[in-house]
């Protein structure tokens, strides 16, 4: 049992996040840890930027994957949701690749 009483650990439950179930809520974990791996958004564990170019291409290559396996089974919101978070995840990617060349 807890020590907490019932009406606090309900106020705790009714505080925490739960994403809908919608197809948003499959892209937005893939597109948030790119952008981790991207080094443009920190970790929430560590609070530091991290980069790791490989793994965010790996991310970058299952949303194509998804983007592939789910054609013309999306709706017109969702197909453009994933498309723009694809080609913005592929230009940061495209920037971290070239500034590495120069």
């Amino acid at each position: 049992m807890s020590d907490q009483p019932k009406n606090e650990a309900r106020d705790d439950e009714q505080s925490e996040f739960i994403p809908p179930v919608d197809f948003s809520s499959i892209v937005f974990p893939f597109y948030t840890q790119a952008l981790m791996k991207l080094g443009l958004l920190e970790n929430p564990q560590s609070n530091q930027l991290e980069e790791n170019l490989e793994y965010a291409r790996r991310l970058i290559d299952l949303l194509d994957l998804l983007k592939d396996r789910t054609k013309g089974n999306l709706q017109p919101e969702e197909e453009n949701f994933l498309e723009a978070v694809l080609s913005q995840l592929k230009m940061h990617y495209l920037n971290k690749t070239e500034a590495i060349k120069l």
